[in-house]
Formats: structure tokens, sequence, C-alpha cells
């Protein structure tokens, strides 16, 4: 059962490929982040091997072909084939070479791209990247090195914030809404809060504004100021350390 009076924050979600700025706005402010790398990886599309960037001709997804989808966890994903990597790296040169931060930003997405194992160490590697190139101090953890044994959906919450000793539980407002059973947290003395993300709109290249695409839109264009989108300065840690 959830303490109460624990007052260190999580956040939970699967591991995915160079998400987007509400996917950073939940690790920015929460103490620990839990990726999800021991559930079963779903048959149906998802996030965690594809997503979206800008380009000339408008909005594209960068997808990356894997093995083992819908019956195996996201840690035991391997890559179909290599060819995928060259391309992701093409459509990036050509959609961002005009954008200001480009030269740094693409060489903090290469080296990871071209180093990532499988479908879990690529998104990882290029999560922690862009994390330490932000400043971000959240704890990251994995599922698989917290848990043996899973439970589902909000019993699982529960179990994963009785593992952390933490007390509260930030949740997106997409499929967690449907999903957490707030009357169970309450009784376990967890308190549910919803992210208050805010899309920014920033300057962008290729004619009007595009939301929901990849960080690296946003980090191409902007750079650090990406940070002032996060609401960092209301991390529970560096508020702490502030304070």
């Amino acid at each position: 059962m959830a303490d109460p009076s624990k007052k260190t924050s999580f956040a939970i979600h699967q591991p995915n490929y160079i998400p987007w700025l509400g996917y950073f706005y939940k690790i920015a402010n929460c103490d620990i982040f839990v990726y999800l790398d021991s559930v079963q990886y779903p048959r149906g599309q998802s996030f965690s091997p594809r997503n979206r960037v800008k380009t000339p001709n408008g909005a594209v997804f960068l997808s990356i072909p894997v093995s083992g989808r819908g019956t195996k966890e996201y840690r035991e994903i391997t890559f179909a084939e290599e060819k995928w990597r060259k391309k992701h790296l093409k459509t990036i040169e050509l959609s961002y070479r005009r954008a200001p931060f480009f030269e740094e930003i693409f060489e903090l997405y290469r080296g990871p791209l071209l180093a990532g194992s499988d479908l879990v160490d690529l998104n990882t590697s290029l999560i922690g990247t862009i994390l330490a190139y932000l400043d971000i101090p959240t704890k990251m953890v994995k599922l698989s090195e917290l848990l043996p044994d899973l439970r589902r959906k909000s019993e699982l919450i529960l179990d994963i914030a009785d593992a952390l000793g933490a007390g509260i539980y930030l949740s997106g407002t997409g499929g967690g809404k449907l999903y957490n059973d707030e009357p169970l947290f309450a009784e376990h003395h967890l308190q549910l809060k919803y992210s208050d993300f805010q899309h920014p709109v920033y300057p962008q290249l290729w004619g009007d504004f595009e939301p929901n695409l990849s960080i690296l839109d946003a980090l191409f264009n902007c750079g650090p100021e990406v940070r002032s989108f996060l609401n960092i300065k209301n991390h529970p840690s560096l508020k702490a350390i502030q304070d």
C-alpha cells in the first residue's frame, strides 16, 4: 500500500522512439520515470517503433521495422533489418539541415541511432541522450529491473508505487484516464495527478505549424529553449534544491 507521507512522484510509459514533447513533459515533472520494458509488445500500431517528423512535403512517420510484434515483451523486440538507420538519417538530414540547431542535434541523434542493439536499447539511449542535453535530472528505471512478476493495469501501478516507495502517480491524459482505477488508487492512498501539458507553438520549417511531432522537431528548431516547453522549473527535485 502506498504511503501517503511519501511525496516521491513517478510516471510510467513504454520506451518510445524519439517521443513527442508531452512524453518528456511527464519525465521532467516527476522524480522517477519507469520504462515499461517487460510488458507485452502490442500486435497493432504503437509509437514504440515510430514517430513523426516534418519534411518539405509535410509530416511523415519514421518507422523502424521490428520482429516479434504481439508475441514478446518490449525488451525482446529486435530489428527486422538494418537499412532503416540510413533512411532515417537521410530523412532527418534533408528535412532539418536548414534548422538553427541542426549540427548539434543531428550528432546527438546519430550516435544512439547507429549504436542501438535492439528497440529498447535504442529508444532508452535516445531518450537518455535528450534528457542529458536538456539537463533533466529525473531518475530513469526499467520495469524489468524493478518487479519480477507483473499484475495488470491499475494493480501494476500500485506495485510500482510500492517498489519505488512513491506516493504520487503522474498519469497521461489519453489512455491513462481510461485505465486508471481512481477509487482503487484512493483506497491505497496513492495520489493521482494528470499531466497538464499544453503544446507550445514554436518556429518550424516548411509552412504552417504542425503539433505533436517527435521532440526532434522542437530540438532542431529551438535547441536548449525546449527546456522552457517542459516546465522543468517545477520538477520536484529542482524545487527542493531551490528551496
